[in-house]
């Protein structure tokens, strides 16, 4: 008889069609939950310890302040209208890169004494700059050693001082940013410190520098435009006075008055000239001693209420992002390579059984299995107070159904120890007293006979001793309830009663003993750690395989399963034992 005979009609541990047929059905929200169900550990252990990272830098990271200075940029533009937008964009992108020169740095430097701030010249180099140094210092030596024989000077190493001043450059450029707001002449400066008022300083002192600069530019350009007007002025002077010298030598003895026009047109064209030049060069003094800047500040720095870096917002939802992601990823691969039984289709696909059973976690499972309620030796005990272990009802229900089709004998066997076979095997035999059939239940178990050990310590004879007389049976089994005897492991020598079972030369037979009982259940030491289930397996009529929850391997369990049917062994259904009281399938 089939497992699939002998469990037809029993439909409340029964799996669904696509689980029984080993199908692979799409992925769907009830995985999905499930997936999270059980991996929400891992994701929000990653979340977490990306955000722990995230608030260690925020807390050790110095913060940095930004301050932002405006101008407003006059654009000195003599053009056509359709090209004044063009040359205004140029005249602004000029000013903008006055602005980020050295000059103007290097005044706000020198100003704010910023060389000898540590937060400007205490700068630690990355590995690229300390690579472009060494390549750049190699270059020198080259070009050195190519000088060495043609005479050239080689450069002037420089102090201290002014490796400190270019550190103190190099650093505030990277700290500080320049910008055109939109298509208007208004341009921002904006700092970064260490602290607010420093962030302030130097955007101001930034923006001073820059008009000093613009004056300064201005100045000299007037200057050098003075001096031409100086020359030029001085050879129009001759020129005026060479004209006005032959104007009145040829008054003095007039003999043709076109050429007295003609010399007094030339007189007073050179000093037109000479007075134009004058004026030019008066203006271009006034210039030099009074220069107006192209720009002008129109909004000094504030004090910054709040840090601008580094952003703790930005930071937490990003490391919250990332943990997630990691999380999610790290959890998939644990899913994907977790070969714990976790759920039943896994079984069910992998084993090829079509029946498994979920029994939940109680307080039963942890104080030990239901023989600690017996009162051994006893057959006043009132088992209708036992506590049931969840899901054993419906196991219960299962074999009740066998029992209709005929008497049988089953043998609980775990896959490795700690699974609770030991407490499944007595949980079945009392429920099946209970329900009235008259049930025996056989520690066979030689590793752990707990049974043994919990219902009948004191017991003299046992499973060994009838063996050897079968007619000890009535004295060996104890009864504890009218419906239900227990038949102890015995004083276990060479050879386990399982093995002695198997060879059909005992004086027990199960053959005798379904003439008596209408259940028989055997409880077998576990695969792993003894062979008593290949062996005692084709004696009876069915095996349930237990496994625990998170704990038993799915190869393992495989393993057993293929066993055990090698040998003729008739799987009746696995066990998951120990799992949480909510489950999916």
């Amino acid at each position: 008889m089939t497992s699939s005979t002998i469990f037809s009609g029993v439909s409340p541990i029964s799996l669904p069609a696509s689980a029984a047929t080993g199908g692979n059905s799409p992925l769907t929200l009830r995985d999905m939950l499930f997936f999270l169900r059980m991996r929400w550990l891992w994701i929000v252990a990653t979340i977490f310890a990306f955000l722990a990272m995230a608030g260690s830098y925020l807390l050790t990271a110095e913060p940095t302040y930004v301050a932002s200075t405006q101008l407003v940029i006059f654009p000195q533009v003599n053009s056509t209208e359709a090209q004044r937008a063009f040359a205004e964009d140029a005249f602004i992108e000029g000013q903008l890169e006055i602005a980020r020169s050295s000059d103007v740095i290097g005044g706000t430097v020198r100003a704010l004494d910023l060389d000898s701030d540590p937060d400007f010249v205490d700068w630690k180099p990355s590995l690229l700059d300390k690579a472009k140094d060494w390549l750049l210092s190699a270059q020198t030596d080259t070009q050195d050693a190519a000088g060495v024989g043609t005479g050239e000077t080689p450069p002037r190493p420089r102090t201290e001082e002014e490796r400190l001043h270019d550190l103190a450059i190099a650093t505030l450029q990277s700290m500080m940013d320049i910008r055109r707001i939109g298509s208007s002449t208004i341009i921002e400066i904006s700092a970064a410190a260490s602290s607010p008022q420093k962030a302030v300083a130097i955007a101001d002192t930034l923006a001073r520098q820059y008009i000093q600069k613009n004056i300064a530019m201005k100045a000299d350009a007037s200057r050098q435009y003075s001096d031409w007007l100086e020359k030029f002025l001085r050879e129009q002077q001759r020129g005026l006075a060479d004209a006005s010298s032959a104007l009145n030598t040829f008054n003095s003895n007039p003999r043709d008055q076109f050429k007295l026009a003609e010399l007094q047109s030339a007189t007073d064209a050179r000093r037109t000239l000479y007075e134009s030049t004058l004026t030019q060069l008066t203006e271009a003094k006034q210039r030099i001693t009074y220069p107006v800047s192209d720009a002008t500040i129109v909004s000094r720095a504030t004090l910054p209420l709040s840090k601008a870096r580094p952003r703790s917002t930005l930071i937490t939802a990003f490391a919250g992002a990332v943990g997630l992601g990691v999380g999610l990823a790290l959890a998939m691969i644990r899913h994907a390579s977790d070969r714990r039984i976790v759920r039943p289709q896994q079984i069910a696909d992998a084993g090829g059984v079509s029946i498994v059973t979920l029994l939940a976690r109680s307080k039963q499972n942890r104080d030990g299995h239901p023989a600690r309620f017996l009162g051994a030796g006893t057959a006043s005990s009132n088992t209708a107070a036992y506590p049931v272990i969840p899901g054993m009802a419906e196991l219960s229900a299962t074999i009740v159904g066998l029992r209709r089709k005929r008497r049988v004998i089953i043998g609980i066997v775990a896959v490795d120890p700690g699974s609770g076979a030991s407490t499944i095997a007595c949980e079945l035999a009392v429920l099946s007293s209970i329900s009235g059939a008259d049930t025996l239940l056989i520690d066979a178990a030689a590793q752990k006979s707990s049974l043994s050990k919990a219902i009948a310590p004191h017991s003299s004879t046992g499973l060994i001793d009838v063996l050897d007389n079968g007619e000890l049976i009535q004295t060996a089994a104890l009864p504890l309830t009218p419906t239900l005897k227990f038949l102890p492991l015995g004083k276990v020598e060479a050879v386990t009663p399982a093995v002695r079972l198997s060879s059909r030369r005992t004086q027990l037979s199960f053959a005798e003993l379904k003439k008596e009982f209408d259940a028989i259940f055997v409880d077998i030491s576990a695969f792993s750690t003894s062979p008593d289930a290949n062996a005692i397996a084709p004696e009876l009529d069915g095996v349930l395989v237990v496994t625990s929850h998170g704990r038993t391997s799915i190869d393992d369990t495989v393993r057993v399963i293929d066993t055990m049917r090698n040998v003729g062994a008739e799987i009746l259904g696995v066990i998951i034992n120990h799992a949480p009281k909510r489950i999916e399938s």
